[in-house]
Parts: C-alpha cells; structure tokens; sequence
C-alpha cells in the first residue's frame, strides 16, 4: 500500500498533519469509545492515565508524540503503543521509502523481540506480522517468498488467530497473504507450496468483517484480493467494496487514514 495519504509532515514531525484537530482524543474519550476503537485488534483498556493519554495521541495522528510517550511508560503496554503508532505513521504517511522500509524493521524486530520474551502476546506478534508484511509488499512479495519468509507469516497469522480468533484484522491480513502469493506463483503452485487456497482467501475476508463490520480497511483489503485472483469479473464486486470503505465515517485518525486510502482506489 503506497504511503499517499495525508499532506506528508516534516521527518521531526510524525503527525498525519490532515488529521490533527479532526479527532479531539483525551483520555477520558479514549476510555469511553476504547472497544469501537479496537475492534479490529482486540485490546484491554489502558490501566493508566498516562498509557490512555499515550493511546489519546495515536489516536489522534500525532504518531511521534504517541511513540515518545509510549517510550517514557516502558514495559509492554507503552511499547506496544509507541510500535503501533510508528507501524502506522510509516505505512500511511512517511514519504521517503528508504525511511519507511526502516520504520518497518525496527518495529518488526522489536515486536517480535517483546513476543518471545512472552509467547501469548498477540499484540507484539501482529505488529511484527503487520511489519514483515507491508515491509515484503514494498520490496518484493516474489523476493519475500524465495527468502522463505511466506511461510513464517503465514504461520505467524494462523497462530494469532489461534490465540485470538476475534482478531478480525489478522484474518484481513491472512486473506491478503492468500491472495497475493497465488498472484505472484499460480493457484498451483500456491496450493502445493504454501497451502493457500482462493477459497480460503474469500472466507477469510467475510470472517473479518462480520467480526468488524465498520472495518474500511478490511473492504480495501478484500478488493485487491478480488483483483488478485478473479481480475475483471470481480470489477463490479471490487468497487462496490471501495465505495462502502469510502462512505464509513472514521472515528480516529487511523480510520481517517483508511478512508482516504479507499478514495484513492476509487480514483485509480
């Protein structure tokens, strides 16, 4: 997914700059909308004022002021705050690519660092997924593949859906990786190398939504996965799905963000 979005901010700066003001966060407001918040994800609500103030921030697109004060919390909680906020500012606003891609490492690695210091932390295990896949996605999914790295995400999504199977944003994530490497390999090949299914893909995505029915990225997502495997036969499918994305009205900055990624396909 190309970074496209909103007005790119100064490299000091990590705020999704069209953003700010429209999504007022406090930490009180945060506490009282955290489940529509995090359908997505699922998350237990802050046990600090200091970490909902931190989760305020990202909310609101200031990404880096989340990211720092995610860092001065510590421990899991803020750092798995401070990695979401950076995850999201490099894939939907950092206009330099080299940048990016180094956003994505550093948030991968120390994700999966914080997983194997505690294996039952989805939390740390998706944003080391989310990381390895759009950091294969920019560089290459047929490079990704040949470096073996299919299998481990593939692996890595299975189990977070394992652990939490209300995790409709994984089950996005595993549809999507379905779908592109039968792009990139044939069904085949696909089947055969990877154990991935077009069918599987489909499922996958109507699992997610009826999980997080207001969930513009999962319709995006879902659209591209048409593309992928079913080309012009799907077209009709593929903009209605945009034309839902585009019309879901976001409730913080990250659905704000997921939207416009929605008007720009609509656009293509």
């Amino acid at each position: 997914m190309p970074p496209v979005l909103c007005t790119p901010p100064p490299p000091d700066n990590w705020a999704a700059a069209d953003c700010l003001g429209r999504f007022p966060f406090d930490e009180a407001r945060v506490l009282a909308q955290w489940k529509a918040l995090h359908v997505g994800q699922p998350l237990p609500p802050p046990t600090s004022p200091a970490l909902a103030g931190a989760w305020a921030l990202y909310h609101a697109g200031d990404f880096a002021a989340s990211v720092q004060a995610g860092q001065r919390i510590g421990g899991r909680e803020g750092a798995a705050v401070a990695d979401q906020a950076t995850a999201i500012y490099a894939n939907y606003v950092e206009p330099d690519e080299e940048r990016r891609l180094a956003l994505l490492r550093q948030v991968g690695e120390r994700a999966l660092v914080r997983h194997e210091a505690n294996p039952d932390d989805v939390q740390a295990l998706y944003w080391h997924a989310y990381a390895l896949g759009r950091h294969a996605q920019a560089v290459s999914v047929a490079r990704a593949l040949a470096q073996g790295l299919g299998g481990r995400l593939k692996d890595t999504l299975e189990r977070i859906i394992t652990l939490q199977p209300d995790h409709a944003d994984a089950h996005f994530a595993l549809g999507a990786f379905h779908a592109e490497v039968i792009d990139k390999v044939g069904e085949l090949v696909a089947r055969m190398t990877y154990g991935v299914r077009p069918e599987r893909a489909i499922e996958l995505f109507e699992q997610g939504l009826a999980l997080h029915p207001s969930s513009a990225t999962g319709r995006v997502e879902y659209a591209r996965a048409l593309v992928a495997l079913r080309g012009d036969p799907a077209l009709a499918q593929v903009q209605q799905l945009y034309e839902d994305a585009a019309a879901i009205e976001p409730i913080d900055a990250r659905q704000f963000l997921d939207r416009e990624v929605a008007l720009a396909c609509m656009a293509d």
